[in-house]
């Protein structure tokens, strides 16, 4: 029978933090090391802040956008491979999208996408699950709820502005 290795994480107390497969651990560096070099390899001289090469593939307008969320889907793919539900998927899926949308707005988007660091998100939303899993799966079901809520918030304001602004129209006239 043959045993697969496993990493094991150890508090300085002696407490056991986390025990993962070798793969699973292998995968998480180099997912890290993946979202690090799309958002934050770049430093920008003279600030703290980082960018990294999603942003500036956002600078080809669409084309550079749309390579950017591919890439990032790599991301959620291999959290998909790695077991996590689909609360969790969802919600990364959510902020490949946030980013994708409005990184398609010249200038703008390619800020907001600087600042979002939508795949480091990603990959700290996994971490979190693999370190405690029902925590983080019950959190982002919540997360889905709300802005499922939210949405329809937004929808039903939408039909009562069209609707006020119609009766206005047609009262004009």
């Amino acid at each position: 029978m043959k045993r697969s290795a496993r990493v094991i994480s150890i508090d300085s107390s002696g407490q056991v933090q986390s025990v993962e497969a070798a793969g699973a651990h292998e995968t998480r560096r180099r997912l890290a090391q993946l979202a690090w070099l799309l958002d934050s390899s770049i430093p920008i001289p003279g600030t703290r802040f980082t960018v990294g090469v999603d942003a500036l593939l956002g600078l080809f307008p669409f084309l550079g956008d749309l390579l950017g969320v591919m890439i990032a889907s790599y991301i959620v793919n291999e959290a998909a491979r790695l077991g996590a539900p689909r609360p969790v998927l969802l919600r990364m899926a959510l902020n490949i999208g946030v980013d994708g949308l409005i990184g398609i707005v010249p200038f703008a988007g390619d800020v907001f996408d600087a600042a979002w660091k939508a795949n480091q998100r990603n990959v700290r939303l996994l971490d979190a699950w693999l370190e405690k899993p029902d925590k983080t799966a019950r959190a982002s079901r919540l997360f889905g709820v709300l802005l499922v809520l939210t949405f329809a918030g937004l929808l039903v304001v939408l039909g009562i502005a069209t609707f006020l602004l119609v009766r206005w129209l047609i009262g004009a006239l």
